[in-house]
């Protein structure tokens, strides 16, 4: 059997989602052995190809230079994975988005005059056709393994589609938010983390990304019973996937 050619790709990002694929740890030696890894430079591998089977891509277009980029790879690339919430959703930088990215690069920046930046980050889907989308900050690394395995058999992805709260009841905890009063996202939030930190008595922090038909003015009205303001609510919405439009339209829409 011909192994699939792979490459991975970085743009605007804090590398975390690549970092996921090398802590497989007991699976990357299989990882190595059924996938031919051509481009990866977190890792090492640097072959520039006209063609790869399966690209994966992580961090968001935040620069001319990457929106040119990333149509060469879209050019290259048979399949196209997006991974993390930079990549899917434009990530927490995308927070330029709703501000002066001029005034920031000179407070920031001794010759502003040689940045050059985009005035908002964007998903990769808003500039090419996306294939498949593995969602998180950084993303689960068992959603990845299965993601690898099923492209490997030819069957079609594994799909989370229930939101954290489905996954706390899986793993048999209390709501935090209705039990404790700690602010939660799970209810508004994309499932595949195994509900990690309300595990461990912790509200979501909706790292996934927005659920299907997430009911988010909702959940703020719960925020409010459990003695929390609009503003809290505003800005835990405006975080890992604040350009995420459930998210982005939700934020900002308390009413006294």
């Amino acid at each position: 059997m011909t192994r699939p050619t792979v490459a991975v790709w970085k743009f605007a990002s804090c590398d975390g989602c690549q970092l996921t694929i090398l802590d497989c740890e007991d699976e990357l030696l299989q990882i190595a052995a059924a996938l031919d890894l051509r481009m990866f430079l977190e890792a090492g591998p640097e072959e520039l190809l006209d063609h790869y089977d399966i690209s994966f891509v992580e961090g968001s277009v935040t620069t001319a230079h990457d929106a040119e980029r990333i149509r060469d790879i879209r050019a290259r690339s048979g399949m196209l994975v997006t991974i993390g919430a930079c990549a899917t959703a434009g990530g927490i930088q995308a927070l330029r988005n709703s501000a002066d990215v001029a005034e920031y690069a000179a407070a920031v920046y001794a010759r502003p005059d040689w940045i050059a930046t985009l005035a908002t980050s964007t998903p990769i889907a808003e500039h090419v056709t996306v294939d498949l989308e593995i969602r998180g900050c950084p993303i689960s690394k068992h959603e990845l393994l299965a993601t690898i395995t099923a492209l490997l058999a030819g069957r079609r992805p594994p799909v989370t589609s229930a939101s954290v709260c489905v996954e706390c009841k899986q793993q048999g905890n209390p709501c935090v938010l209705v039990a404790g009063g700690t602010t939660c996202l799970g209810p508004v939030t994309h499932g595949g983390c195994g509900a990690l930190c309300p595990s461990f008595a912790r509200g979501c922090f909706g790292c996934f990304g927005p659920s299907e038909a997430a009911n988010v003015p909702a959940l703020r009205v719960a925020w409010r019973v459990a003695g929390h303001d609009d503003d809290e609510f505003d800005r835990a919405l405006r975080t890992f996937n604040v350009e995420a439009p459930a998210f982005r339209e939700g934020a900002g829409k308390g009413q006294a």
